[in-house]
């Protein structure tokens, strides 16, 4: 209604071909997944890394901190499980996967004592 007709002509023309966008915007494209890979993929894999190692390297007496924030002391490692001493006398079974943290390492023990 306001566009005068040689505006909207001119418009028309000066839009590209199909074939030339996806040549332009193909590089452009390169460099975004590039950048999404070394900012966001990568660190993440490399944080998955090192708590998967932080979490075979457990052994008893070793503090922890859950993914909750509970705090405390291994006392058994199990296959998937640990036994996590909260307060004397008060043990709690965990999955090994929620342990965000591990604090303080205790002395060398051996991982499956008779101690509940």
């Amino acid at each position: 209604m306001f566009a005068t007709p040689a505006f909207a002509q001119a418009a028309g023309a000066a839009a590209p071909a199909a074939g030339g966008d996806l040549l332009t915007m193909l590089p452009m494209m390169i460099v975004l997944f590039g950048a999404m890979y070394f900012f966001m993929i990568r660190p993440q894999s490399q944080r998955a890394k090192q708590h998967k190692a932080m979490i075979t390297a457990l052994k008893r007496n070793d503090t922890v901190v859950l993914s909750s924030g509970l705090i405390g002391k291994v006392t058994r490692v199990e296959d998937a499980e640990v036994m996590i001493e909260v307060a004397t006398g008060v043990n709690v079974r965990v999955v090994k996967a929620l342990i965000a943290e591990v604090r303080v390492k205790g002395e060398p023990a051996p991982a499956n004592d008779a101690k509940s």
